[in-house]
C-alpha cells in the first residue's frame, strides 16, 4: 500500500454553506470589529475549534474504521506493484486520495477493490466512472 502523507494547510477544498441572516450579521460584526480578518477566517477558526473539541472522538472513529489520515497518492507504479503481488487495495482515507492521471482504467479495476474517502477523491472522470460501484 502506498504511504500516506500529511496534508499541508494550503491543501484546501472549497465548500458552500448556507447561514441565516442573523448568524451572518453576527459574523460580519466580529469581522468589522477586528476579531477576524474576514468571514472565511471566522468560519475556519470555528471549524478548527470544533474539530479540536471533538479530537478524541475523531481519533477513535478513525481507529475503529481502520482509516488513514492525510494524503494518499496512488501512482501507476503503486498499482502495477499491487497487480504484480495479486493484491487488491481497499482504500480508506480521511483527507485526500489522488489517483494519478496516467493510471489506465483496466489497471484501476484490477487493483482497487474499494475506495472510502472522507474528504476528497481526485481521479480522472474515466477512473471515477469505472470505479463508481466501488466508491463509498
Amino acid at each position: 500500500m502506498p504511504k500516506i502523507h500529511q496534508l499541508r494547510p494550503s491543501d484546501n477544498e472549497k465548500i458552500t454553506i448556507n447561514l441565516g441572516h442573523v448568524d451572518l450579521g453576527r459574523i460580519d460584526l466580529l469581522v468589522r470589529d477586528g476579531f477576524y480578518s474576514n468571514r472565511t477566517d471566522f468560519i475556519r477558526t470555528a471549524i478548527r475549534n470544533q474539530l479540536a473539541a471533538e479530537q478524541e472522538q475523531v481519533a477513535q472513529s478513525v481507529k475503529r474504521q481502520r482509516m488513514e489520515v492525510g494524503l494518499l497518492d496512488l501512482t501507476r507504479a503503486d498499482l502495477e506493484a499491487a497487480k504484480d503481488r495479486n493484491e487488491v487495495l481497499d482504500i480508506r482515507v480521511v483527507g485526500l486520495a489522488r489517483i494519478a492521471s496516467d493510471v489506465p482504467v483496466d489497471l484501476a479495476l484490477a487493483t482497487i477493490g474499494s475506495i472510502h474517502v472522507l474528504g476528497a477523491l481526485q481521479a480522472s472522470r474515466d477512473i471515477k466512472a469505472a470505479l463508481k460501484d466501488r466508491i463509498a
